[in-house]
């Protein structure tokens, strides 16, 4: 946000840094993770983008450091389409080893399994390695990181994998072509803030600015309204809030209006085309999906195809699990 808005609304930080939300879903969903973490398992977390996973995860690895009743480690790797199980074998070697001679990282394959489990049995606890945007992995990494956690299980320790993933990583785990992997999967479903987006604007408002400061002296009732019924997300709610504080403070306008907040909010918000995009699924994987054209598909998205095609393929997308 502009500086110049945010001590307008007398803001001491950016609404994306207000920190974490916490409801009973979210306890729920810590408490269950974190005891299967313990057990040596795949784990999944879905969630459409912008519902909070990372913040999620990041309390829980959070937890886990204090507690240190499990080894951590994590994936930095940012392209998750070209990680390969050799990619997270080293960040499980280097993030668990403790000097940087034991950092080195063994050369032959069998070798790189066994110093896994040596690492392990070092630290004495289980260990974990949480991996962002798991629905970019290839289906042969997910396979390798279902043996490593039996080869390390066979030797007596426990190891688990954590990914987070849009909601499509749950569907492709489900078809028969990956049934190895996802028979052997526990899954979690995020709902983040859904049903109270009202209370976490509430939230979000008092977070940034004094304890006393009520939402409504920043924002209208009918804007807070508005907001709530229209976005899903965290990360839609700060985007727009933010932009409806920036618009209203070049306007001069102070709390923010319903018509201020109509002005910003995207005309296209929740068209099909973003709609799936938040579900993990854009042209191209529609298109590979049921094996048609990307022209094709977007047509379909915004209803130019003839009805006896479009119906076709909706029923194809839908037998797919795709949210429409």
């Amino acid at each position: 946000m502009l500086s110049d808005a945010m001590d307008y609304f007398g803001l001491g930080r950016e609404l994306d840094q207000a920190g974490y939300f916490d409801t009973e879903h979210h306890r729920y969903l810590v408490k269950e993770i974190m005891t299967a973490i313990k057990k040596g398992r795949v784990i999944v977390l879905t969630g459409i983008v912008g519902c909070g996973k990372t913040k999620l995860l990041q309390q829980i690895r959070k937890t886990l450091l204090q507690d240190q009743t499990v080894a951590v480690a994590r994936s930095l790797a940012v392209d998750k389409a070209r990680v390969n199980h050799d990619v997270l074998m080293r960040a499980l070697c280097y993030q668990l080893a403790t000097d940087d001679q034991a950092r080195q990282f063994p050369k032959a394959p069998e070798d790189r399994e066994l110093r896994v489990v040596e690492l392990i049995r070092q630290r004495a606890r289980p260990a974990v390695l949480f991996v962002d945007d798991g629905h970019d992995l290839p289906g042969t990494t997910l396979a390798s990181l279902k043996r490593l956690i039996e080869t390390v299980r066979e030797e007596g320790e426990v190891l688990s994998v954590v990914l987070a993933g849009h909601p499509r990583l749950k569907n492709e785990l489900r078809r028969p072509t990956l049934e190895e992997i996802g028979a052997r999967t526990v899954i979690f479903t995020l709902e983040g803030i859904q049903g109270r987006q009202r209370e976490y604007i509430e939230w979000l408002l008092t977070q940034g600015t004094a304890s006393k400061t009520k939402a409504e002296t920043l924002v209208a009732e009918e804007a807070i309204e508005m907001l709530a019924e229209r976005l899903a997300t965290p990360l839609q709610i700060e985007h727009y809030l933010t932009l409806a504080m920036e618009e209203a403070f070049h306007l001069g306008q102070k709390p923010v209006s319903v018509e201020v907040v109509s002005r910003v909010l995207a005309k296209t918000l929740n068209d099909p085309e973003p709609h799936l995009i938040r579900h993990g699924y854009n042209v191209k994987s529609l298109a590979q999906l049921v094996n048609a054209k990307s022209g094709e598909i977007r047509a379909f998205l915004y209803g130019q195809l003839p009805p006896g095609r479009a119906q076709e393929l909706k029923d194809q997308l839908l037998l797919a699990g795709v949210p429409l």
